[in-house]
């Protein structure tokens, strides 16, 4: 998954870009509303999180906006308003979910999974598909049996197309999810991901739609 985290505490924000960076997910960190308006209008991101008290604003104000022209990216508040009153208008204005501050990472990375299987239509973590048993929450895989080392940028390509089965994923929607890494992005980098998952998941795991793109292959 790609996400957006919008934090202007650089103490937290660079905690959360780094736990969600481990979990295997890439992420843009901003730490003013306007920017993260201007991100939101130039990428397809999976899910934000979202501070309510921004320098230049308040993020309940930027979620109502976005759920008035029709984003549904799912959001998770991220927030020290700790009042019940706070959390029914976070929810009310169309958050997915509402930590407050200070929160374990380890929960904020299992509420992510789970406002993300819900949006996926999979709300079960572990799923099976052919061979392989995939745990979702764990980002683990298993072929036969036997647990399968995948890389970081491997896992975000796989679990794109674990997200849309059937669906026709494009080369540009693949990269998509790999910006955040600290590598560069060459030409040919979703081919070669794509040929690796193959030789570790199997030949018939991913589909090519030659000059179209990829999509999750048949069980």
């Amino acid at each position: 998954m790609r996400l957006l985290l919008i934090e202007d505490d650089t103490v937290l924000g660079a905690a959360v870009r780094d736990q969600i960076a481990a979990d295997g997910q890439s992420v843009d960190w901003v730490t003013r509303l306007d920017a993260a308006g201007h991100a939101l209008r130039g990428t397809a991101y999976d899910l934000v999180l979202l501070d309510l008290m921004l320098p230049d604003g308040r993020g309940i104000v930027f979620l109502r906006a976005m759920r008035a022209r029709g984003d549904v990216t799912p959001v998770i508040i991220l927030t020290a308003l700790d009042q019940v009153s706070d959390r029914i208008e976070g929810l009310n204005a169309g958050a997915d979910d509402y930590l407050v501050k200070p929160f374990d990472l380890a929960e904020l990375s299992a509420r992510i999974g789970s406002v993300a299987r819900r949006y996926s239509g999979n709300p079960n973590p572990i799923i099976s598909h052919g061979a392989l048993e995939i745990d979702l929450a764990a980002r683990s895989v298993l072929r036969d049996g036997k647990t399968v080392a995948l890389t970081a940028r491997e896992w975000a390509l796989f679990e794109a197309l674990l997200a849309r089965p059937g669906q026709l994923l494009s080369k540009a929607q693949l990269e998509e999810k790999l910006y955040a890494f600290d590598a560069e992005i060459e030409s040919n980098t979703i081919e070669v991901h794509v040929s690796r998952l193959r030789k570790k998941l199997g030949a018939t795991v991913i589909e090519t739609e030659r000059g179209m793109g990829y999509r999750l292959g048949k069980p």
